[in-house]
């Protein structure tokens, strides 16, 4: 989630606590894999999504999932929108650039979305 709607998306969480925690990770054992993932839909802007991701990618995470939020009740945040396939592409592409080990991108993408073969293709623990 975008910083903008991270706390609407997750009360009590904090945007720059969670990058810290993955900074922290990463400093501890830097050979260790970092994962995270950004859901789309909450009615983020394709600007705020670059910068997520940039974010992400800052504080040394290596694989990445992007997927299509979904409301799982109607007491949960409503979806503003659905992105396309290409889109989830696009998103992809940019985070291949901007040196992903490995990125899941996709309308069914979760975080633990072939978690296991993300990390084969990532050479994680090889």
């Amino acid at each position: 989630t975008v910083r903008r709607l991270y706390r609407l998306a997750r009360p009590g969480g904090r945007y720059d606590r969670a990058l810290e925690l993955l900074a922290r990770a990463k400093a501890m054992d830097p050979s260790l894999a970092t994962k995270s993932g950004v859901m789309v839909g909450l009615g983020e802007e394709w600007d705020e999504l670059l910068v997520a991701l940039r974010d992400l990618r800052s504080v040394g995470v290596d694989l990445l999932t992007i997927g299509q939020y979904l409301r799982p009740s109607a007491s949960h945040l409503p979806v503003a929108r659905y992105y396309t396939p290409a889109e989830f592409a696009e998103l992809a592409r940019v985070g291949r650039e901007l040196g992903y080990r490995h990125v899941e991108s996709g309308p069914l993408v979760r975080s633990s979305y072939h978690a296991w073969e993300q990390a084969q293709r990532a050479a994680v623990g090889a």
